[in-house]
């Protein structure tokens, strides 16, 4: 492809106030260009690396006994009534109606799709176990699209299922993509680290997520240097303090005017936090009614409300306002769970080992010292619903909790029957009896993955591609002479090169050498070869690798070939 033809506008500066530095580059080489808010137009440059490394992805998946198929993006609203999603999921979902008034779905993943499919398709255990993939648009309408491809709107996944008769059949399933994921994943040279996950709207049992660890993550990963537990903050846990051998007091009533925080309550007092408990109000809709719920955990800890919304099996979680609030008989600020009516108590699984800790009075300026649980107040539920944190104790070695921020880029899940049994996605066994077939669900965002290989692979000029993920192998350039020499032999080895097999970008235009060094290293091409009478009269043509800052050699024109395919491994 010659400069010249290629369409394509590489920009002194990216137009996108981003901190997302491989993003950045990605608009500013062109690969990119940014139609609205978390949507994004895919340039030819951007093609050719994601068509690299979607074979990459197909390698791997058909090597684990994978078939490809292309499900459609537009899904009729009723397969997504059948699961119940249709309800439970909120405004993310794009929806509309067909010009017969027919409700419609734009896909934002495509278990129900599958389902309804499969259901079709497979009839008896002799066609199990099946692992089908695709890579199709999605569509998830973030109210909150941020650093360009991390967390956009449309977007392509490879997405693939499982299908087998049992538990057993998922479990190998499951490993099969856990060890193609990490592959994909070498290859692609992105770090990564598999934590386990919250399954979230996919349902399910079991979930793995992907992490390139990295500091424009907004994903909190909890992390144990001593024994290696890693899991998402959504999940992670903790080791909780045993229950204390402390006597129970006398509960004492005590002024604190104006002490609503925890952080106040603790300086007026003089005591520590974890001597308090923090009362959190919130909103969850439960089985289609909205209801007030307390939780209740140790002052110096934070709700996790991943953990309060699977517990409560809640469709939706808010925070509750104070006029929601005062009806139950509390007073924000000064909230405890004594004495309260119509509200629904979740206490964190420590509260029952703490003695004596101090808790709102339900009035005005005032808190109550050695409150006890299980004498001065009851639960509905008792569990986990606390945030781990860094320097906690480990749930599995006690040493200090360490936390990261990182990007998930692919995410494996257990889904279990929960599909199948909600649209009749059955086959029939040995004995002729209809069983749901277990299901499985595995992703990677491509968009996403060639952004964080962004992240991961530049400098302060430009991206540098590994050489089998880079839109071209060479980025050839000619420098003007008057002679017209440069440009001869330029173009014969520009010729020579695409007949041997070569990708090659010739940087044909007219234009200054500065221009043309600058968006070869903006662009991130692995090897430039520079064709001028310097190198010339030194018998060749210069070849500098992007990842070397000065290293470079002049080779003999007969030789760039042999020298090429050489080179192309370690690139």
């Amino acid at each position: 492809m010659r400069v010249s033809q290629l369409f394509n506008q590489t920009l002194r500066r990216s137009a996108e106030s981003n901190e997302v530095a491989g993003y950045q580059f990605l608009v500013q080489a062109g690969y990119l260009r940014p139609l609205a808010s978390g949507i994004f137009g895919y340039l030819p440059l951007a093609q050719r690396t994601l068509a690299n490394l979607s074979g990459i992805i197909r390698e791997e998946m058909n090597a684990i006994g994978g078939q490809e198929i292309s499900l459609p993006v537009i899904h009729p609203a009723e397969i997504w009534q059948e699961t119940g999603r249709w309800y439970s999921i909120k405004e993310e979902m794009g929806r509309f109606k067909d010009r017969n008034g027919r409700d419609m779905v734009l896909a934002m993943t495509h278990e129900e799709a599958v389902a309804a499919v499969t259901r079709d398709v497979i009839q008896s255990y002799r066609q199990l176990p099946a692992l089908i993939y695709q890579m199709q648009i999605k569509w998830r309408d973030d109210p909150r699209p941020r650093a360009g491809l991390i967390r956009a709107r449309e977007f392509t996944m490879l997405d693939s299922y499982s299908l087998d008769r049992n538990a057993e059949g998922l479990d190998k399933q499951y490993q099969a993509h856990f060890h193609a994921y990490t592959r994909i994943f070498e290859r692609c040279k992105l770090p990564v680290m598999a934590i386990k996950s919250d399954t979230g709207m996919m349902g399910g049992t079991f979930a793995h997520e992907f992490m390139y660890l990295t500091p424009i993550g907004e994903d909190t990963i909890i992390l144990c240097p001593s024994c290696q537990y890693a899991a998402n903050r959504q999940i992670a846990a903790f080791q909780k303090k045993p229950s204390s051998t402390e006597p129970l007091k006398e509960i004492e009533k005590v002024t604190t005017p104006d002490k609503k925080t925890i952080a106040e309550l603790v300086d007026y007092l003089h005591i520590s936090a974890e001597q308090t408990a923090k009362a959190v109000f919130m909103m969850a809709e439960i089985e289609g009614v909205w209801q007030l719920v307390l939780a209740l955990l140790r002052g110096d800890l934070e709700l996790n409300e991943t953990k309060l919304s699977h517990i409560l099996h809640a469709a939706q979680l808010r925070p509750a306002l104070d006029e929601e609030i005062r009806p139950s008989g509390a007073v924000p600020g000064y909230a405890s769970p004594i004495g309260l009516k119509n509200i629904l108590i979740v206490v964190d699984d420590e509260i029952p080992n703490l003695h004596n800790f101090v808790a709102g009075a339900n009035e005005t300026g005032y808190h109550l010292l050695n409150v006890n649980f299980g004498r001065d107040f009851r639960a509905d539920i008792v569990a986990d619903i606390a945030c781990a944190d860094q320097g906690l104790p480990c749930p599995e070695c006690g040493k200090p909790l360490s936390s990261q921020r990182g990007v998930e880029v692919g995410n494996i899940f257990k889904l279990g029957t929960f599909y199948s049994e909600r649209m009749g996605c059955n086959y029939l066994d040995e004995d002729g009896i209809s069983k749901p077939i277990v299901m499985g669900s595995y992703g990677i965002g491509l968009g996403r993955l060639m952004s964080c290989i962004a992240e991961e692979h530049h400098d302060d000029k430009g991206l540098i591609w590994p050489s089998h993920l880079a839109p071209f192998l060479v980025y050839l350039i000619h420098i003007e002479d008057k002679s017209g020499e440069t440009r001869k032999t330029a173009e014969a080895l520009y010729s020579q090169l695409l007949e041997a097999g070569f990708q090659v970008l010739y940087d044909d235009r007219m234009v200054s050498p500065g221009v043309k060094f600058n968006d070869a290293d903006l662009l991130g091409i692995p090897l430039r070869l520079t064709v001028s009478s310097r190198s010339l009269s030194n018998g060749g043509i210069e070849i500098k690798s992007r990842k070397e800052e000065h290293s470079q050699q002049v080779i003999r024109l007969e030789h760039i070939a042999e020298f090429l395919i050489q080179s192309r491994s370690n690139l």
